[in-house]
């Protein structure tokens, strides 16, 4: 394979980045990618490094509460967070799900107050990341999560189990709405100071935690149109204006999804820095990346956007998820070009690990967390870093030594006594 042939020279990825960010006309670069950002930003520690984890009652969908109940072991936060401690790692990024705190309130708080409690046991920075995948349960009843039903019932352009994926219609109308702040329950008021009371529970909850590093807005909100780009600036400013009376603990937020870099909504660093809020006091921005960015790559080329815009917007770079799958185009329904992660042949190896998690050093970016930690086991193998027998044993799979091997090789044991201080 072509990544093997660099294996010997870890930093040639950063100078194909660099040359990625020379055709995207940037006059100047100068490593690091920060140097001219606030001093605020500027502290010089060590990165946030670690997973993303997923948990039981903060992660249950409304459509299927009654039918996919887990139980928690009883030390699963316990067992992880040490093991997690023991491989040097210092960070979490949790997903959480509204959905489930509309689900199920008193359990969702209880489990997040075990786990902010365990990870200060244990000396592990935790994101806490409000998680949406296919826009909500309702649109797509069998994979989605994260918007409640009452964002979206009684619509008729938002029919049940229409789809919640960027490629379906009722989503481009759903999310068009909610960036002109038009989405309203059934008592009026709108979706942003909903969601925005939803994310001071949180904060709430936890902000007094030493291990609480901060709150991730939105993952990966979906954009169908060029002019929506401001319109998301807008939103980001509103939740950090907000949220800033509360706590002044790190706000990340994140990429938007389709990252087409051939779609006629723009995806480049001008559009993308538009997402920023504007005060970017103790702010970070969240992407994603699922491969290996080689050079005349997908992934190569989406990563040197990122860090143009963080350049631009002056924040810096957050891989608040990253893994290695296989992707496969196909035509969907609408005639359109889409890709699917193909689970048979997605992997990472050691030497692959490695090269990601160099990249991310050269780059300085702030953080980084591998997909994913979790109870169930996936369909893609690489996603699997633990398993989890019926009575709550834990055991870590070879992904997780490899995992743990790429952070070791570049960074050492980064985990402390203590919680690390956020940016501030």
């Amino acid at each position: 394979m072509q990544h093997l042939l660099y294996k010997n020279n870890r930093n040639f990825l950063l100078f194909i980045i660099l040359g990625s960010l020379l055709a995207l006309n940037v006059a100047t670069f100068s490593v690091p990618i920060y140097s001219n950002i606030d001093a605020q930003v500027a502290t010089g520690n060590e990165p946030y490094v670690g997973v993303n984890m997923r948990g039981v009652h903060t992660a249950i969908s409304q459509q299927k509460s009654n039918t996919s109940a887990v139980s928690l072991p009883a030390n699963y936060y316990e067992d992880s967070f040490r093991i997690l401690s023991e491989a040097g790692m210092n960070h979490v990024r949790y997903t959480v799900y509204w959905e489930a705190y509309v689900v199920d309130p008193t359990s969702f708080m209880n489990e997040l107050q075990l786990v902010a409690d365990t990870a200060d046991k244990y000396g592990v920075n935790v994101i806490y990341d409000n998680h949406q995948f296919h826009t909500s349960s309702y649109l797509n009843p069998q994979r989605g999560n994260g918007f409640p039903s009452a964002l979206l019932e009684g619509d008729p352009k938002f029919s049940y189990g229409s789809g919640g994926s960027p490629k379906y219609q009722t989503a481009n109308l759903w999310w068009t709405d909610w960036w002109d702040r038009s989405i309203r329950d059934v008592n009026g008021t709108d979706g942003w100071t909903l969601l925005l009371g939803y994310l001071q529970e949180i904060v709430h909850a936890v902000d007094s935690h030493p291990s609480t590093l901060g709150y991730e807005i939105l993952s990966e909100p979906q954009v169908h149109s060029s002019d929506q780009w401001e319109k998301i600036g807008s939103f980001n400013s509103f939740m950090v204006d907000e949220l800033r009376k509360i706590t002044q603990k790190t706000l990340a937020y994140s990429m938007n999804i389709p990252v087409d870099l051939k779609s006629p909504i723009g995806v480049n660093p001008t559009n993308l820095a538009e997402m920023a809020p504007v005060n970017k006091t103790n702010v970070v921005f969240k992407i994603s990346l699922y491969g290996l960015p080689e050079p005349d790559s997908y992934q190569g080329d989406r990563l040197a956007i990122f860090l143009r815009t963080s350049e631009l917007a002056q924040v810096p770079l957050y891989i608040g998820e990253w893994n290695n799958v296989l992707r496969e185009a196909s035509i969907n329904e609408e005639g359109e070009r889409v890709f699917n992660i193909n689970p048979e042949q997605s992997d990472i190896s050691q030497e692959e690990a490695n090269l990601i998690v160099q990249t991310f050093k050269d780059i300085d970016a702030w953080g980084m967390a591998y997909w994913q930690w979790r109870l169930q086991t996936h369909q893609v193998d690489n996603y699997n870093l633990v398993n989890v027998t019926d009575s709550g044993t834990i055991s870590t799979t070879s992904y997780f030594e490899i995992l743990k091997n790429a952070y070791m090789d570049a960074y050492g044991d980064l985990n402390q006594a203590t919680a690390s201080p956020a940016l501030a």
